[in-house]
């Protein structure tokens, strides 16, 4: 059985890059998989592996500047959920755009997942998923507003345009590990917006202390990593990824005539060209030719 631990923490990183490579090293030495990513606003990621090797590595994370309150979610997964380790640089944890937004000076008010379902009944809140529309499209809470983003960088400009909707509403809303929230409810302060609240913990927290008989949460919650999808009490779900769009689709809808493994699915076998199709065969044949190999072929997703 593997540990997971997802994590995401704001801090200050004057120098990201000379910590990527001890951390790299560090979770290499304890046959750690996963993707971590380092930026100057902090460290997000989500890693598996032995339970006495994540729990050195997050020891260490712990140990970095500004990084002894780390909070984490931990689940299990009876396979490896990925193939390599990565610790990348970037310039941002969770990519939104905004540079005027830094969660670390004011978010949202924290929500335990034991009283979500009487803040989003209220009929005084809104609830909005910031979540990308892939996501959306396998659960969410009920009643719950869609913002049909593709990324997390679009929530802005639909915030602009839908800000009318919300006049004299609280505003509540959440994503799955609740780094998108950190921002999200800290940008709408930002906006002039008074009442805004955020699921402590994101979706994972809720699924795995609500009980199924008194959730609200309709479907299952899509994850960044090879479980592709997990339901209440954070069991992996039955969804598979399509490795061209990277959307999760059901095992009946690899029957459907547009699935070819690794080139296309129903959802976006017409959104791509003839050669893009043959790019994704010929990718789709030197990942068969890795694996055969015992090598290991495969892009981590991240959260945005």
């Amino acid at each position: 059985m593997y540990r997971i631990a997802a994590l995401y923490h704001f801090t200050r990183f004057d120098d990201p890059a000379a910590l990527q490579g001890p951390l790299q090293a560090l979770c290499e030495a304890e046959r750690i998989s996963g993707s971590l990513l380092l930026a100057r606003e902090g460290i997000n990621g989500t890693i598996a592996g032995p339970e006495a090797g994540i729990a050195r590595v997050l020891a260490h994370i712990r140990a970095l500047p500004g990084c002894a309150d780390l909070d984490w979610k931990e689940s299990q997964s009876a396979a490896q959920p990925f193939r390599r380790m990565k610790v990348r640089l970037k310039k941002e944890i969770v990519t939104m755009g905004q540079p005027d937004v830094d969660p670390r000076a004011k978010v949202g008010h924290y929500v335990e997942p034991s009283e979500w379902n009487a803040l989003i009944q209220s009929p005084d809140v809104a609830v909005i998923d910031t979540r990308n529309d892939y996501e959306v499209a396998i659960g969410t809470f009920e009643g719950a507003v869609d913002p049909e983003t593709a990324t997390f960088r679009d929530f802005p400009a639909w915030w602009e345009e839908n800000k009318h909707r919300f006049h004299n509403k609280r505003i509540a809303m959440f994503c799955t590990g609740g780094i998108r929230c950190e921002k999200s409810t800290n940008y709408l302060l930002g906006q002039g917006v008074e009442d805004v609240y955020h699921l402590k913990g994101g979706i994972l927290k809720y699924l795995e202390e609500v009980p199924e008989d008194q959730s609200a949460w309709q479907g299952e919650c899509f994850v960044f990593d090879g479980r592709v999808s997990v339901g209440h009490g954070l069991r992996t779900g039955p969804h598979r990824l399509c490795h061209a769009c990277r959307r999760p689709i059901l095992p009946e809808d690899m029957g459907r005539p547009d699935y070819e493994e690794g080139v296309a699915c129903h959802l976006c076998a017409h959104e791509t060209s003839d050669a893009d199709k043959a790019r994704f065969r010929e990718r789709q044949k030197q990942m068969a030719l890795a694996e055969a190999r015992g090598e290991r072929h495969i892009k981590i997703v991240h959260e945005e």
